[in-house]
């Protein structure tokens, strides 16, 4: 599965959960950690899972198994490893005090896919 085809597995799981403020950015040839960085967020942490779960059930459907998920159920902010993509959710609160856009400024800003 390429890359693109994952962001934009991802970008329809999160918008089936309502995630709000999403970005995403082309890092292909200026990081070597992830072709694609995504940060969306969350009225709560409530939702916040449930963008992610949504994430790992599209992935499922697709027969893709390569992630891992970094953060825990109290968490406010989780990050799901798909390898050449990077979910960030956030609450609200945490991706204005993380900032992590500022990371991707060399990175071309990806049109999503509205479904």
């Amino acid at each position: 599965m390429t890359s693109t085809e994952i962001l934009d597995f991802v970008a329809k799981a999160i918008s089936d959960r309502h995630g709000e403020d999403t970005e995403a950015y082309d890092m292909r040839g200026i990081s070597v950690l992830a072709d694609y960085y995504v940060v969306t967020s969350a009225g709560s942490n409530r939702q916040l899972h449930a963008i992610a779960n949504s994430i790992i059930d599209e992935a499922h459907q697709l027969n893709y198994y390569n992630y891992r998920i970094e953060g825990t159920r109290d968490s406010n902010w989780l990050l799901i490893d798909l390898g050449d993509v990077v979910v960030n959710i956030f609450t609200k609160d945490a991706r204005e005090f993380y900032n992590l856009e500022k990371l991707w400024l060399d990175g071309k800003k990806v049109e999503l896919k509205e479904d």
